[in-house]
């Protein structure tokens, strides 16, 4: 496949390729060859264009469950990544490698998955066939749905946003832009919501006091009155946002920051440490921190997913005024109200069953096995209506292999019909209890189909082209055209056109493909 890394980064993975090789090939869980060098890449390389930044995460290997029969994750909401790389598209390039997560892929997508019944906020499904890409290989699809709530049944809402003015925002895509979705959502906030708004450039400051939702022309004469100049003060203007939100925060209610910018900090709090552990705090005080990204450049794709992932939010990309509704109008109570907090989902192998085993994205989102249980770990938030779906690639059990049994793992006695178990825990938003757990394990014949769903057929075909897209080194018989015809055959669940949207930029993509040169 083209490379196209930076010359600096390709400069790092030259001197680095023979010891992550020699890593991969010599951990005793793996299963089969080593990937690539740049599969094995470190989560500090960085790779984009011009001073954008985007963090390349290490991709999961093949685990044996012999040895590591549990695989646990934090659920991610996040759509940011597919946002970035249509807008790449839209303007005729290829989307850097690192900037495509194809966790985010997956869930820009609405799927037909059933709804929550009971006591619980969330729902799970499970379909598997074969991989498109390596046919002796399954694929497994679990989707999660948040349970959905009506808008005249959402808790008010204290919101404050935290709108980047510096002088890098000037241009359309950014201020301008930011500023007619901001309008978008103003139009529906209702009269027990509040609105507060906290700028910041050279400085931070309260340019609107909480406002009443149904005081409107005054929130949007705050709106129309920003302009864009100066240096970058985002670290004093979290600061800022915090203690607005934390002095009028109701425990019964959503109290939200919504941060919009490019992502540029350059006075104040600046390293991805820093803001971590800022944001990481402040999650504490029931304080949520969603991310609102813009324009191109400059971009630090890098810290605005840092700043989301640790302050229990959602990180979006808004390119044009159609995604600007899409995230802050037709998706505002997902956006705005969670249904469950710290959302982990642990999934066990059986060995009788299954000799291998990958996580496909969700590559930043991974716990060790023991987090699982343990309710001080962060995790994901999920929101009403919204919904999760992450895909495994199996291998599955064939004949003995030929090696010794080992003699120190337990022999007890298996279940040896099932496939798997999954496990899900969750908390309930504002509860002082402990966590929720749900369990069922999980026959092969139950969730096996010769003839998939469109749920699985077009979450495989993104799922596909985003590894292209990604250059992955544990997808070689990946192929954009048939993962193309598979996402047509599935556009059946299209109630907002997003589907064949994807067909026509991944259509697009394949010709740039073949006409990139270095």
């Amino acid at each position: 496949m083209t490379d196209r890394l930076s010359l600096s980064t390709s400069l790092l993975l030259g001197a680095c390729a023979g010891a992550l090789a020699l890593t991969s090939c010599t951990t005793a869980d793996h299963v089969g060859a080593a990937p690539s060098a740049r599969a094995a890449m470190p989560s500090h390389v960085y790779a984009g264009t011009g001073t954008e930044e985007y963090r390349a995460w290490q991709e999961s290997h093949f685990l044996d469950p012999r040895l590591r029969p549990l695989s646990t994750f934090a659920i991610d909401v996040d759509t940011a990544s597919y946002s970035i790389s249509r807008n790449y598209l839209q303007d005729d390039r290829l989307p850097p490698f690192a900037a495509v997560r194809v966790e985010e892929y997956l869930n820009y997508f609405e799927y037909d998955y059933p709804e929550p019944r009971g006591m619980h906020p969330l729902a799970v499904s499970l379909e598997m066939s074969v991989c498109p890409w390596e046919t002796d290989h399954d694929l497994l699809a679990i989707g999660l749905q948040g349970q959905s709530i009506q808008a005249g049944e959402i808790p008010p809402s204290n919101l404050v946003f935290l709108i980047d003015v510096s002088g890098s925002m000037g241009s359309a895509a950014k201020l301008p832009l930011l500023v007619d979705s901001m309008r978008l959502l103003v139009d529906e906030l209702r009269s027990e919501d509040r609105v507060a708004i906290v700028t910041y450039s050279g400085r931070a400051e309260v340019v609107l006091e909480p406002t009443p939702g149904s005081h409107k022309s005054e929130i949007l004469r705050a709106l129309n009155s920003l302009d864009a100049g100066g240096s970058t003060a985002g670290g004093p203007g979290l600061r800022m946002a915090y203690e607005v939100a934390e002095e009028h925060f109701d425990r019964a209610g959503n109290t939200r920051i919504l941060l919009a910018t490019d992502g540029d900090f350059n006075l104040g709090m600046r390293s991805e440490d820093d803001l971590q552990g800022f944001v990481s705090e402040k999650r504490r005080s029931g304080v949520y921190l969603s991310v609102l990204g813009f324009g191109s450049g400059n971009y630090k794709d890098a810290k605005m997913e840092t700043l989301a992932d640790h302050g229990n939010g959602n990180y979006s990309y808004i390119d044009d005024i159609v995604e600007g509704q899409r995230v802050l109008v037709g998706e505002f109570s997902g956006t705005l109200f969670t249904v469950a907090e710290d959302v982990k989902l642990q999934l066990e192998f059986n060995p009788e069953r299954v000799a291998g085993y990958r996580l496909i994205g969700y590559d930043n989102r991974q716990l060790e096995a023991r987090d699982f249980n343990d309710d001080s770990k962060d995790a994901g938030e999920l929101g009403a209506g919204q919904q999760v779906t992450a895909l495994y690639e199996i291998i599955p059990a064939g004949p003995p292999r030929s090696v010794d049994p080992l003699k120190y793992q337990d022999q007890g006695p298996r279940p040896s019909g099932e496939l798997l178990t999954w496990k899900v825990r969750y908390r309930k938003p504002g509860s002082t209890d402990g966590s929720v757990r749900l369990e069922a394990g999980v026959m092969r014949d139950d969730i096996w189909r010769e003839q998939p769903s469109a749920n699985w057929g077009f979450a495989s075909g993104v799922a596909e082209c985003a590894l292209v897209l990604k250059e992955t080194g544990h997808a070689d018989g990946a192929s954009m055209e048939r993962a193309i015809l598979r996402a047509k055959d599935s556009l059946s669940h299209d109630r907002d056109g997003n589907r064949a949207e994807f067909v026509r930029l991944m259509e697009k993509a394949v010709l740039l493909q073949r006409t990139w040169r270095p």
